[in-house]
């Protein structure tokens, strides 16, 4: 089995700045609830990545990430036994990222207190 480098968030975070590009490869549902916020972006599903990994320039520099560092390091290993070159895996995906407090995009979620707030002042 091909060793992947794993790296962290915010290491992957300075590679964007100089040119990486990021690989996603959870499902569209997940990345609408919750996104990298970073310049240039795949996203091609676990579950299609072996048909469609052609897709992805040979020439560039590759993060592969999802939401925990699993599934990438799966498709990571594929791209490399595939003759790709300079893969990394994010490791602990957009979980870690989000972490270190890097970039995200996504649904904002709903602040419990701010509708108990908002309730009470009603009643009043």
């Amino acid at each position: 089995m091909t060793r992947v480098k794993n790296i962290t968030a915010s290491d992957a975070f300075a590679m964007t700045k100089k040119g990486a590009l990021f690989v996603d490869v959870r499902e569209e549902g997940e990345i609408a609830r919750k996104a990298f916020d970073v310049p240039e972006i795949m996203v091609i599903p676990l579950g299609r990545f072996e048909s469609r990994f052609r897709e992805i320039p040979q020439n560039r520099k590759v993060i592969v990430v999802c939401r925990s560092g699993n599934r990438s390091e799966t498709a990571a290993a594929l791209l490399m036994n595939r003759g790709y070159r300079n893969v990394a895996n994010l490791q602990q995906g957009i979980i870690g990222w989000e972490r270190e407090g890097l970039p995200i995009k996504g649904k904002p979620k709903k602040n419990i207190l701010s509708l108990l707030v908002r309730m009470f002042r009603k009643e009043s």
